[in-house]
């Protein structure tokens, strides 16, 4: 499996345009975008749930060069709250209802834009992480909730 790449996020940024899809970046991407020192392997996405957005969402997956099957497509359409696909040119996890989050508007009223790039805000990345209670995302807390304070700290330098 290969590391995520800054290039993924540009053509998900630009297919995801291209076709008006309303998702952030969630989990370990959105933490790399908003410069978290750290690795993962595929790409997370929280998409809003609604019937115009996912049927948006096939097309653009499709433009990306994913071969989706039939059941994959309708899947997707009916926002299944966690779809993984391995079957394209990276790995993509769509998340319908992350832990954590109550609702995709409460997300996008938060979310940062990074170099064009909807992503979570970090406090939704942490606050998605601990409510999983997988162990590898517990591990992560201690270094997210360190790197939110630097990066809160940034920001309120660049404001």
């Amino acid at each position: 499996m290969a590391v995520f790449e800054y290039r993924q996020a540009q053509e998900i940024r630009d297919a995801c345009k291209k076709h008006g899809v309303r998702y952030l970046f969630i989990g370990k991407s959105a933490a790399l975008l908003l410069e978290f020192p750290d690795t993962t392997q595929g790409v997370d996405l929280f998409v809003d749930r609604t019937v115009e957005n996912c049927s948006a969402l096939v097309a653009a997956l499709r433009d990306l060069g994913f071969s989706l099957s039939q059941t994959q497509a309708r899947d997707i359409e009916q926002s299944k709250a966690l779809i993984q696909i391995k079957n394209g040119v990276f790995d993509v996890d769509l998340i319908f209802v992350p832990d954590g989050i109550e609702r995709f508007e409460d997300a996008w009223k938060r979310h940062v834009e990074v170099e064009g790039f909807p992503v979570c805000h970090i406090d939704d990345v942490i606050a998605s992480k601990a409510a999983t209670h997988r162990r590898k995302d517990i591990e992560s807390l201690p270094r997210l909730r360190a790197f939110r304070e630097y990066w809160l700290r940034e920001q309120e330098k660049r404001a």
